[in-house]
């Protein structure tokens, strides 16, 4: 039958027949078979029908994988979830029974259990299986009897659901029967976690193309592949319920708890404008990262403390002590953090080029490093230049500080600061000295010696946050942020 074609017997009409693969079974009608006739008794003019309706039915099972190909496996989900919460209730019936909670319980015959879950009690071994089973069970008697009647209950609405949703879901028989398996033992299935690792590669990919900041870019798609490991490991949905179980799971302060749900906001937001699966699934589904209450107090013991300024003998100390470690460079490093309250990777980023002379003033030429603000020259402080004047001409390779390794998001201040930091501790700072306190340090000592606000701003990149000064002033004079730089205490160093 390699065309396709038969003849029923005592029939002289020709019919076209296919037979339907297992899989798309259910979403035919159940059917196994296809026949149709081709009203003609010749077979030349039947060779030629049966290509329309070949083609016809091709089709309809092409399109039904395609239905259940896009479908996947997300019915199994709500069918777990069915099989827990009945399974919940099926314990608690049989617990109310056996403390003699509940005195009349209900018991049925094998006639009203058949009428219950008609087509379950075939002519078929398993359905004779049944009826025999619902015999034996209903012949018991007490509290024994009971119980095994609820359980036979529950077993027979099992069986019942999982036909239901064979037809409801066209399930294949593959997929019925494992339907059949997750009803009767919701761990049978592992819920796969939405945030899967090709979707947050195209999230990253889309985060980049965007302009993202590497280390920004990382630590969100982090955030992200964190909560779907949860969500594995704990074989739960995405939902606000299981959003806030993670953000216990985390332990970590409030602030920081904020950056996950701003992490999982941004995530969710992408997914339901560029990812059509995800539109799908989650269309009646609100943002599971918004409305959580986050718990108070928590976290570092520094959390929300102010960072502390260096004075004058701090510094000298510091200076001392990286000295006496062999550690030149990073001596070099707390003198220009002393005299300039420059970020550490602004100064790191400094090389000869970067040494300009305004107005016959030797000045640094800070580029853009975080708003647009930081962008500035500022007069090099008259005890630093016999030390810029050597670092410019030992480099090596342009850079006034040598460091020796980069970080993988390309900033070299990355070994020196963590350099700073076991420095800092050997020499009993508390962690609220960092190496950004030099900056508070050089805007307290502006201060105190009367230099005005605006111009202190200046001199360290930040915006004064007044129209009149930052879109309209063309800033202080070369002479005067010299002026105001050389209050700066002196260190000899």
């Amino acid at each position: 039958m390699a065309d396709n074609l038969i003849q029923k017997k005592g029939e002289s009409t020709w019919y076209v027949r296919l037979a339907v693969p297992a899989d798309v079974r259910a979403a035919m009608g159940g059917k196994t078979v296809l026949i149709r006739s081709l009203q003609t008794g010749l077979r030349s003019k039947a060779m030629e029908r049966r290509l329309a309706v070949l083609a016809e039915w091709k089709e309809a099972i092409a399109r039904a994988r395609g239905k259940r190909a896009s479908r996947g496996d997300k019915w199994k989900d709500p069918v777990a979830t069915l099989s827990h919460g009945f399974a919940q209730a099926t314990r608690q019936l049989k617990t109310d029974v056996a403390l003699g909670e509940i005195d009349d319980q209900t018991t049925f015959a094998p006639d009203e259990i058949e009428a219950l879950y008609r087509g379950l009690f075939d002519d078929s071994p398993e359905g004779k299986a049944r009826r025999e089973k619902a015999d034996r069970v209903y012949a018991m008697t007490g509290m024994d009897g009971e119980i095994a009647n609820i359980g036979f209950a529950q077993e027979m609405a099992m069986e019942f659901m999982a036909k239901v949703l064979g037809v409801t879901q066209e399930l294949s028989l593959v997929e019925e029967a494992e339907a059949r398996l997750i009803l009767n033992d919701p761990k049978a299935h592992k819920p796969k976690s939405p945030i899967t690792t090709a979707r947050l590669k195209t999230y990253r990919e889309f985060r980049e193309s965007r302009g993202g900041a590497p280390k920004h870019v990382d630590q969100q798609v982090g955030k992200m592949e964190r909560l779907s490991k949860f969500l594995r490991e704990k074989e739960l949905p995405l939902d606000f319920d299981t959003v806030d179980l993670w953000l216990k799971s985390l332990d970590r302060a409030p602030a920081t708890l904020g950056q996950h749900l701003l992490a999982g906001t941004a995530f969710w937001k992408w997914a339901m404008k560029y990812d059509s699966a995800w539109r799908e699934e989650y269309k009646d589904k609100m943002n599971p990262f918004i409305g959580h209450e986050l718990p108070q107090g928590g976290g570092s013991e520094i959390a929300g403390l102010s960072r502390q300024i260096y004075t004058r003998d701090d510094t000298l100390k510091l200076h001392q002590a990286a000295l006496d470690n062999g550690d030149k460079p990073l001596a070099d490093l707390i003198a220009l953090g002393w005299y300039t309250g420059g970020r550490i990777e602004e100064l790191c980023r400094l090389n000869k080029d970067s040494v300009i002379t305004v107005d016959d003033i030797q000045c640094f030429d800070f580029p853009k490093s975080k708003r647009k603000a930081s962008k500035r020259v500022v007069p090099i402080h008259p005890s630093l230049l016999p030390i810029i004047d050597r670092l410019r001409e030992d480099t090596t390779d342009t850079f006034l500080i040598p460091t020796s390794s980069h970080d993988h998001y390309g900033k070299r201040s990355h070994a020196i600061s963590k350099a700073f930091g076991r420095l800092r501790t050997a020499a009993g700072f508390s962690r609220l000295h960092v190496f950004h306190s030099f900056r508070h340090t050089v805007v307290t000592e502006l201060i105190r010696a009367d230099v005005p606000d605006a111009l202190a701003k200046e001199l360290v990149g930040h915006i004064t946050g007044t129209v009149t000064h930052d879109v309209y002033s063309k800033g202080a004079s070369t002479a005067q942020k010299l002026a105001a730089i050389s209050k700066l205490p002196i260190i000899p160093v």
